[in-house]
C-alpha cells in the first residue's frame, strides 16, 4: 500500500484544535435529577412572565424539559435519570416507598436522553396525579423518609462508571427548606442524622449534590435549616448560594440552542518543572467556536447508526487478507516498508506533557502571538499530591515578578511552544469574577508570523487625511451607538439556532417550527432614534458632502466592474482551448484544476470539487 506523503504524518488522535469539539465518553457526566413531588410543590404558585400563576412543579418540569433538549446539543454523551420523591406510587430497583424513577421503554434508568423520553416527559403534568400521585413522604408518627430513599436510589444509579472517567452529581428541586419540620424529638434527630450520613456517603464516592431551591411567595427559602449541612456549604459559599441558585434556575428555563462548554476538566496534563519535579494540571476550555455536531449515518430501515468495516482483498488471488497490511514509501528506486505500529511510533514526536523551559517578561508577549483561544489551567491533587502547593508558589512568583512561563507542549504530531500567563483572582460585589490560575496561550511558529508589506503612496499624490471636523463627527456617531457592557455571549449564531431547531422538530415530530430570533440583525428601532439619525447625517455630510448619492453610485458601478473582471478573464482564457478535441481524446485529465475552472467559470458552472468532479461536470455540460 503506497504512502501518501501529505498524509504520512497526519495525526490520528485528537488534534489540539479539535480537543474541545469532539465528544468523548471519558469526560461525560452522569446526572440524577431529584424532583420533590409533595403537595406543596403543586399548591405554591408564583407569577410567570405573562402574569399567570404557575406551580413550582411546573417550573421544575419545564426547566428539566428544556435542559434535556439542550443537553443533546451540548453534550450528547451525558447520561441522565429523572426521579420523583414524595410520591404515592413507587418505581425503583430498590423497591423503596415514595420514590418513582421516570423512564420510557428501550432505555435504562440512567442513559442518554432520547426523543421519546423528552416527548413523554413534556406530558408528565397531565398524567402525574393519575399515574404517580403526590403525598408527604416525611410525616410525624411514620418512619418513612422519602428524601433518604431518593438519595439512596440516586446513589445506586450513579454506581455506573468510575469517578475518574465521569462526573457524577445529583440535582434536587424542592420548595421545602426543612423536610423534617413536622417531626419533633428523637425521631427528627434520627431521621436527620441518617439522611446526612447518606449524603456524606455519596460525597465520599465522588458524587456532588446540588440544590435548586424554589422560594414560595410568602417566605424566602432558608438553606440554613437543613440543606446547607446536606451539601456541606460554609462561609462565603453559603452566603452566595441563593443568588447563584436563582441564576441556575433562570438559565435552565431560558437556555439557547448553542453548544456550551461546561466547567469540566477537558484533559489532565503533567507539568514537568525541573529535576524530575512534576505536578498535575487540569485544562478547561474557555471560548471556542460553536459548530454543528458531526453527521451520523443511519440505516434507512432500523434507524441505527451504521458501522463501517473494511476488508482487504488480494488483487492476484481474490482472497481475503487476514494479516495486517504494510505501507511503503518509494525511496531511491526502493520501496521502504512500514508497519502500522512503526508509523504510529514515527508520528509520536512528543508526549502530551507540558515541560517548563524558562520565563520571560510580560512585555515580550504580544497580542498577535495568541493564535487561537487559550486554555485555562488549574492544579489538581488527585494523582500527584502537592500539585496545588507548588502551583500556588509558582503562580504568586510570576504575578509578583511580572513574568510568563515559556513551556513546550505537544501531542503526537502537534508540538508547540506555549506561554503560561498567571491570572490573579478578581472579586467584585462579594463574589468571584475571575478565578486564579494560568492561561495557556499557543505561540506561533516563525513561519506563522508574516511581515506586512508596506505600500507607500506615490510621491506626487497627496495622502488623504481626515479633518478635525470629520473626526469630531465620527466620535459623536460612535458615542451615540456605543453598545454598553457588550459581550459576545449576548448573541447566538442564527444559523446554528435554526439548525438545532430543525433537528428538534424532526426528532420530536413537532408540527410547527420554533420561532428563531436573529439577534445579529441591526436594531432598526434604536438606529432610527433622532439623536442617532442626526449624528449619522452629520458624519455623512462631513465626509462625502452634499453629493453623497452620486459618489455612492459611482463606487457601486466601480465595484460591479471589479466583480465582472474574473468572469471576463475566464471567458478569455477558455477561448484559447479546443475543449471538444480535448474531451474526445481524453486529454482533459492532463489539464490543471485552474485550467478546468476556466471552462466552468465561463459557462457559469460550479467550480468546487476535486479534479475528477470538474472533468465530469465539463463532459456533462458538453453532452459527452
Amino acid at each position: 500500500m503506497d504512502l501518501d506523503p501529505d498524509d504520512i504524518f497526519r495525526d490520528d488522535e485528537d488534534d489540539l484544535d479539535n480537543d474541545f469539539h469532539l465528544e468523548k465518553e471519558a469526560t461525560k457526566e452522569f446526572l440524577v435529577i431529584l424532583v420533590d413531588a409533595s403537595p406543596k410543590m403543586f399548591n405554591t404558585t408564583s407569577p410567570s412572565e405573562d402574569n399567570k400563576d404557575e406551580t413550582h412543579f411546573h417550573i421544575a418540569v419545564s426547566c428539566i424539559s428544556q435542559s434535556l433538549k439542550t443537553q443533546i446539543i451540548n453534550r450528547s454523551y451525558d447520561e441522565v435519570a429523572i426521579c420523583f420523591f414524595n410520591t404515592r406510587e413507587k418505581k425503583n430497583l430498590q423497591d423503596l416507598n415514595g420514590v418513582f424513577v421516570f423512564n420510557v421503554a428501550d432505555r435504562d434508568y440512567l442513559d442518554r436522553p432520547t426523543a421519546r423520553l423528552i416527548k413523554e416527559f413534556d406530558l408528565i403534568e397531565d398524567s402525574f396525579m393519575r399515574e404517580i400521585g403526590s403525598q408527604y413522604g416525611i410525616v410525624s408518627g411514620s418512619r418513612e423518609n422519602s428524601l433518604y430513599n431518593a438519595l439512596w436510589v440516586a446513589q445506586a444509579l450513579l454506581r455506573k462508571g468510575s469517578t475518574k472517567t465521569a462526573y457524577k452529581r445529583m440535582l434536587l428541586f424542592t420548595n421545602e427548606d426543612d423536610p423534617f419540620g413536622s417531626i419533633e424529638g428523637a425521631a427528627k434527630a434520627d431521621m436527620r442524622k441518617t439522611t446526612m450520613q447518606r449524603a456524606e456517603d455519596a460525597r465520599d464516592l465522588g458524587i456532588s449534590i446540588e440544590l435548586l431551591p424554589l422560594s414560595r411567595p410568602d417566605e424566602e427559602f432558608n438553606v440554613s435549616h437543613f440543606y446547607a449541612d446536606l451539601m456541606g456549604l460554609k462561609g462565603d459559599d453559603l452566603a452566595q448560594f441563593i443568588p447563584s441558585a436563582g441564576q441556575k434556575v433562570e438559565d435552565m428555563k431560558f437556555q439557547l440552542r448553542k453548544r456550551m462548554f461546561t466547567k469540566r476538566v477537558v484533559r489532565k496534563i503533567n507539568f514537568s518543572i525541573a529535576n524530575g519535579l512534576s505536578i498535575e494540571l487540569g485544562s478547561y476550555a474557555l471560548i471556542r467556536p460553536a459548530v454543528p455536531g458531526a453527521t451520523t449515518w443511519l440505516d434507512s430501515v432500523t434507524n441505527h447508526p451504521l458501522k463501517t468495516e473494511r476488508t482487504l482483498i488480494c488483487t492476484d488471488t481474490g482472497a481475503l487478507l487476514s494479516a495486517s497490511t504494510k505501507h511503503f514509501q518509494p525511496y531511491k528506486n526502493e520501496n521502504i516498508k512500514f508497519s502500522v505500529e512503526e508509523l504510529s511510533e514515527i508520528k509520536r514526536i512528543s508526549t502530551g506533557n507540558l515541560r517548563l523551559l524558562g520565563f520571560k517578561p510580560l512585555s515580550c508577549l504580544k497580542d498577535y502571538h495568541n493564535l487561537k483561544p487559550s486554555t485555562f489551567l488549574y492544579p489538581s491533587d488527585e494523582e500527584v499530591s502537592g500539585s496545588r502547593c507548588i502551583f500556588i508558589a509558582l503562580h504568586r512568583s510570576m504575578l509578583r515578578l511580572k513574568r510568563f512561563a515559556v513551556a513546550f507542549y505537544g501531542i503526537s504530531s502537534c508540538p508547540r511552544l506555549v506561554a503560561l500567563v498567571a491570572q490573579d483572582e478578581i472579586i467584585r460585589d462579594g463574589g468571584q469574577v475571575e478565578p486564579p490560575g494560568m492561561n495557556m496561550i499557543y505561540l506561533p511558529y516563525s513561519d506563522d508570523i508574516r511581515d506586512i508589506d508596506e505600500v507607500l503612496p506615490d510621491s506626487d499624490a497627496a495622502t488623504p487625511h481626515a479633518t478635525d471636523e470629520q473626526i469630531r463627527k465620527a466620535a459623536a456617531l460612535v458615542k451615540r451607538i456605543d453598545l454598553k457592557e457588550f459581550s459576545v455571549c449576548q448573541f447566538a449564531n442564527p444559523a446554528l439556532q435554526r439548525h438545532y431547531a430543525v433537528l428538534q422538530a424532526l426528532a420530536l415530530e413537532e408540527d410547527e417550527m420554533p420561532d428563531i430570533k436573529d439577534e445579529t440583525l441591526p436594531d432598526e428601532e434604536g438606529m432610527s432614534r433622532p439623536g442617532v439619525v442626526s449624528a449619522l447625517e452629520d458624519f455623512k455630510l462631513s465626509v462625502y458632502g452634499d453629493h453623497y448619492d452620486e459618489e455612492c453610485e459611482g463606487k457601486a458601478s466601480g465595484t460591479s466592474r471589479k466583480r465582472k473582471t474574473p468572469a471576463e478573464n475566464a471567458v478569455k482564457e477558455c477561448a484559447s482551448y479546443n475543449w471538444g478535441d480535448l474531451a474526445d481524446n481524453g486529454q482533459l485529465k492532463d489539464l490543471t484544476v485552474t485550467e478546468l475552472k476556466y471552462y466552468l467559470a465561463a459557462h457559469n458552472l460550479p467550480v468546487a470539487g476535486k479534479k475528477e468532479a470538474l472533468i465530469s461536470r465539463i463532459l456533462t455540460h458538453m453532452g459527452k
